[in-house]
């Protein structure tokens, strides 16, 4: 699953590494109609590779499927209004992880990044889930310098 899919890259890679069934989320007719280019020109199947116009937070909450991968790359702020409310990574964060967690098959992981330079996890969320930091690998050498463009997070359920 690929929430704020925008045009659906990592949809494709994931698609094109082997993932027999995806479904990209996104508000955006616009980013929706690219994503499913990405997927004609990379010859996909648009009946195992499905896109939605939703809100995330909405189709989370009434979504009933479970998902081996979940790709989250929200923005760091939008007022769009085709959302319930306006949408800020810092103050959201803890929900939409809770939200997509419950999507999570076991063993499962949440792959979820943010653009916000100043961003901080919520500490709360490292005592209900395994938490990996891996910013730091997620840098081309050439920006090296500047750690703070973005932030990468692996969640994964706690054994029982």
């Amino acid at each position: 699953m690929n929430l704020f899919c925008y045009t659906a890259t990592a949809t494709v890679q994931a698609a094109l590494g082997g993932a027999s069934d995806s479904v990209s989320v996104d508000m955006s007719n616009t980013y929706l109609e690219w994503a499913k280019d990405n997927f004609a020109l990379n010859k996909l199947d648009t009946r195992l590779h499905r896109v939605v116009r939703d809100d995330c937070f909405r189709w989370l909450e009434t979504a009933n499927a479970e998902f081996d991968l979940i790709f989250m790359d929200p923005p760091t702020f939008s007022n769009s209004k085709k959302m319930r409310d306006t949408l800020d990574v810092q103050r959201d964060h803890p929900r939409l992880v809770e939200l997509a967690m419950a999507r999570l098959a076991p063993g499962g992981t949440l792959v979820f990044s943010n653009n916000q330079r100043r961003f901080k996890l919520d500490e709360a969320l490292s005592e209900h889930y395994v938490v990996e930091d891996i910013t730091g690998r997620s840098f081309d050498p050439d920006f090296q310098r500047r750690t703070n463009l973005h932030h990468v997070f692996l969640l994964r359920h706690k054994a029982p």
